[in-house]
């Protein structure tokens, strides 16, 4: 058993730890996800992925969430941190009970959502540096998943901690200003990621770094005024048990497929229905969107503006284990995205084996490579031009698509990320020893 020393103060606690590493032996992990459900987006899928990968090497795993809780595997134990849940669709904005405010991260967390911040990393962060206080002895090394918040700092004087940070979020906040129609809605932006001042900040005092590409790497130096130096670059990978080609599968001609429906702006959706019009000029060329767009949205009015309500198709959401069959029926993936830290959505049309029209934005290009076709985001006669090139080249979509199921296999695969990442936790505990 760990010395209480080593519970609040680090240093010869940690060496258990330095040992089962030299050794080669499991280390004990906690990854921290302030939100996990893969819904919430790709750090959703990041926190179910990375967990069940680092178990599979044989690494001992807890998940420590705030809801909505992420969705894992039966071996990987998950710890819930309850907070408000202020963003849930089913009770928005809920006014706290009197009980629930005798808490005081509660009460700044309801004040802080109240006048318009996005409070969540904080309180969750200071929820878990409590588990900490308690827990910390039972592991080797925290890993957090881009909460970036002030009770991070605290968990690293504790045990030696490890930050992922997928991309910048400063893109989020400068592309949703910019699309922002009123003064107003510019100003609420602004208040809304008000929390990035703490993460960066915090980010600056993280002694160990992940980012999933190099050009997430050059943009959170640039923009989190990191040296780029301090940052590991561990891709992500692909669930290949779930996106894979369907043999015998005839892909049909004409069928185009998106796996973002959100309005958001940063995922260059609206982009895609100015492209679809473009094409529908020429082509009888259908759309498949596997999501939902928000009611009464941007999406959802440029489908009706536009006159493609008999062109596109939204799924709702859909299980896991209809992603191939979805991809199969499909002619080519578009990937429309103004920027992406990675770029999950390509890497998984890709490992099904269909070919990729994608943009330049941020790592999509490091994704891609030269097995997709690739325009400038934003830029929709550029996007309906190549997937109507792609379109009328069979030759070419079936030899993009053999080289993009190739590329996965060979760079992107969870076993890979997972294994580079232990290789930063050693550095991590190294360094907490120091």
């Amino acid at each position: 058993m760990r010395t209480h020393e080593h519970r609040m103060t680090g240093g010869p606690g940690n060496r258990p730890a330095r040992l089962r590493r030299e050794r080669n032996l499991p280390l004990k992990v906690c990854l921290l996800s302030y939100r996990g459900n893969p819904t919430s987006g790709g750090q959703g899928v990041y926190i179910r992925r990375i967990s069940r990968a680092l178990a599979d090497l044989g690494h001992s795993v807890d998940v420590l969430s705030g809801p909505p809780y992420p969705h894992l595997d039966p071996d990987i134990t998950l710890h819930r941190l309850p907070g408000l849940d202020l963003y849930n669709p089913d009770a928005l904005f809920r006014k706290p009970s009197l009980k629930e405010l005798t808490s005081p991260i509660n009460t700044l967390e309801w004040l802080s959502a109240a006048s318009g911040g996005f409070p969540e990393p904080l309180a969750f962060s200071l929820r878990a540096l409590g588990f900490m206080h308690r827990n910390g002895h039972r592991y080797d090394v925290v890993h957090d998943n881009q909460c970036l918040a002030y009770g991070l700092l605290g968990i690293q004087s504790l045990i030696p901690t490890v930050a992922t940070i997928h991309h910048p979020i400063t893109k989020d906040r400068d592309i949703s200003i910019r699309a922002a129609s009123t003064l107003s809605k510019k100003i609420n932006l602004r208040r809304w990621y008000h929390f990035l001042a703490m993460q960066k900040r915090v980010s600056r005092r993280i002694t160990t770094l992940i980012t999933v590409s190099e050009a997430s790497r050059a943009d959170i130096s640039k923009d989190f005024e990191i040296d780029g130096d301090r940052f590991h670059v561990v891709s992500n990978g692909v669930d290949t048990e779930i996106f894979h080609p369907l043999p015998g599968a005839k892909r049909p001609e004409n069928r185009l497929i998106v796996t973002n429906s959100a309005d958001t702006p940063l995922k260059g959706l609206r982009f895609l229905m100015l492209a679809m019009a473009e094409l529908r000029r020429s082509r009888d060329v259908h759309l498949t969107v596997i999501g939902k767009p928000k009611s009464g949205g941007v999406i959802e009015r440029m489908v009706g503006e536009l006159g493609l309500a008999s062109a596109v198709s939204f799924t709702g959401r859909i299980d896991e284990r209809d992603f191939a069959r979805y991809y199969a029926e499909s002619t080519v993936a578009v990937v429309p995205s103004l920027y992406e830290g990675f770029g999950l959505p390509a890497g998984e049309a890709m490992a099904c084996g269909v070919p990729v029209v994608s943009t330049t934005g941020g790592a999509l290009p490091e994704v891609v490579g030269d097995a997709g076709v690739l325009v400038p985001p934003g830029d929709a006669p550029a996007l309906a031009k190549a997937v109507a090139d792609l379109l009328g080249s069979p030759e070419m979509r079936r030899d993009l698509g053999r080289a993009g199921y190739e590329r996965v296999i060979g760079n992107f695969t969870w076993q890979r990320c997972a294994e580079k990442t232990v290789e930063v936790y050693g550095k991590a505990i190294d360094a907490h020893i120091r």
